[in-house]
C-alpha cells in the first residue's frame, strides 16, 4: 500500500506503507523532515499534517486527545491531523498527506 506525503519544500514522496502502522512511523522510518517527538503518544503535535481533501472524512474520527493536541499549533487548519494517529490499512491506500511547517526537524514549535 502506498502513503503520499508532500514534504515542507512542496516534494511529493510516495512510500511504502504497511498495514496497522501509523502513518507517523513510516514517514519517520522514510526519513521525512518529521519530528515526531513523543513517538506516537498524541501528546506533542510535532507529528502535525494536512489531510488531502478527498481523504478527511475516510479517517477514523479524532479523538478528543487529538483535538485537544491539535489546538496547541499555530498553524491548525480544518484538515489537520497527527499523523501518530492515522493507522495505515487497505482503506487508506493512497491516503495523501502534506507536513505542517511545525512538524520540520529543527522548528521551534509545532
Amino acid at each position: 500500500m502506498r502513503l503520499l506525503v508532500v514534504d515542507q519544500d512542496g516534494v511529493e514522496h510516495e512510500l511504502q506503507a504497511l498495514d496497522g502502522w501509523r502513518a507517523m512511523e513510516i514517514m519517520r522510518d522514510w526519513d521525512l523532515n518529521i519530528k515526531a517527538e513523543c513517538g506516537g503518544a498524541g501528546a506533542c503535535a510535532t507529528c502535525h499534517v494536512y489531510v488531502d481533501d478527498k481523504w478527511v472524512d475516510k479517517l477514523a474520527d479524532k479523538s478528543h486527545e487529538e483535538e485537544d493536541m491539535l489546538e496547541t499549533v499555530r498553524d491548525m487548519r480544518g484538515n489537520s491531523r497527527l499523523s501518530c494517529q492515522i493507522l495505515m490499512s487497505d482503506a487508506l491506500d493512497g491516503l495523501k498527506l502534506t507536513l505542517a511547517g511545525g512538524a520540520a526537524k529543527g522548528s521551534a514549535a509545532a
